[in-house]
């Protein structure tokens, strides 16, 4: 009795210094597992840039006018504070259903045979970089929408993804050294599209600052800049973006690419074409709510689908240990 009760003891105290380490020693979860956990982080982070576009474009950007309580007196939302109040409440309750699902990805990757060190770092790395949004989200309320922090704050939601994106596909990869599988030149044009996709998704922000959903009823200030200019602007980016992507697709047929790298080229255009057909229509019209909604989520699957063509252009394949081999005894001699 005294035995088990020692040893029940040394688990607790195990589960209290390291607790991923007391799950990984009881728990090995399928390779499905852990790409579905890495998959899930990934969805809830579109979904919450998609959300918190939405406290934005109803006016619920201050529907809790502090942080971190949602007002002076009272941790949640209240009554009197009506829709505005449930919406930004509810966008910031989403938080911790994305710490959920970041946890989820890191407890996986921890618990996973053998453990991949590096994939378990992707996980921490999306963990802070949630933990610093949600900081900078509450500075964006405490200094009253500024359209610079609502910029920063989307920036670090894309540089999110990215990381979110990255996990995802490195759970359906080995560890070895990563073998290109196409030319230097081909890389090299890869890497422009994904430099010029970072500025188009930069100045998008700018035109959003600039803009007239500031995310609040009331007067918010935007960006001292000349809104018709900067929108032209990021339509000349966004043509330049689908113009490269054109033309890496035709690259790639012409050295006789392998077929990931093709069929994540002509996913990524078909993105980009929908996302622009939305875009000059929410122009043409105004500026309508849902479709500015529907624009800000087309921009999280033209960074992914970005990534995902920058991470085909090379595969990792699992490392088999070698078990050595055995003499035969029936061949050995006496």
């Amino acid at each position: 009795m005294w035995g088990v009760l020692n040893v029940t003891r040394a688990d607790a105290a195990q589960a209290v210094r390291n607790p991923l380490a007391f799950i990984a020693e009881r728990w090995t979860p399928s390779p499905r597992t852990v790409r579905r956990a890495a998959f899930t982080a990934l969805v809830m982070m579109v979904v919450i840039v998609v959300t918190g576009g939405a406290v934005r474009l109803t006016g619920s950007g201050l529907g809790c006018p502090t942080w971190p309580k949602c007002t002076d007196d009272s941790l949640t939302t209240t009554s009197a504070m009506g829709l505005h109040g449930v919406i930004e409440f509810g966008n910031r309750m989403l938080t911790y259903v994305l710490c959920a699902a970041v946890g989820w990805a890191i407890i996986a990757a921890r618990s996973q045979k053998p453990w991949r060190r590096g994939l378990t770092r992707l996980g921490w790395a999306q963990f802070w970089l949630v933990m610093g949004n949600a900081i900078l989200g509450g500075i964006v309320v405490l200094v009253g929408l500024n359209p610079y922090t609502v910029a920063a704050h989307f920036l670090l939601s894309t540089a999110l993804i990215a990381v979110a994106a990255v996990m995802w596909q490195r759970t359906r990869e080995g560890d070895s050294e990563p073998r290109p599988l196409v030319g230097k030149a081909v890389r090299q044009l890869v890497w422009v599209l994904v430099v010029t996709s970072a500025v188009l998704i930069a100045v998008g922000t700018v035109v959003t600052g600039a803009g007239p959903h500031a995310g609040d009823s009331s007067d918010v200030p935007r960006m001292a800049v000349d809104w018709e200019n900067v929108t032209k602007l990021h339509a000349v980016l966004a043509w330049i973006v689908v113009t490269l992507t054109f033309a890496l697709w035709f690259v790639l047929k012409a050295v006789d690419a392998p077929r990931g790298p093709l069929l994540r080229t002509r996913d990524l255009f078909l993105i980009l074409l929908a996302q622009g057909a939305i875009g000059y229509v929410q122009y043409l019209t105004q500026l309508p709510e849902v479709l500015v909604g529907l624009h800000m989520f087309g921009s999280c699957l033209v960074w992914i689908g970005v990534l995902r063509v920058l991470l085909s252009l090379r595969e990792r394949p699992e490392v088999t240990p070698q078990v050595p081999a055995q003499a035969d005894p029936q061949l050995s001699t006496v």
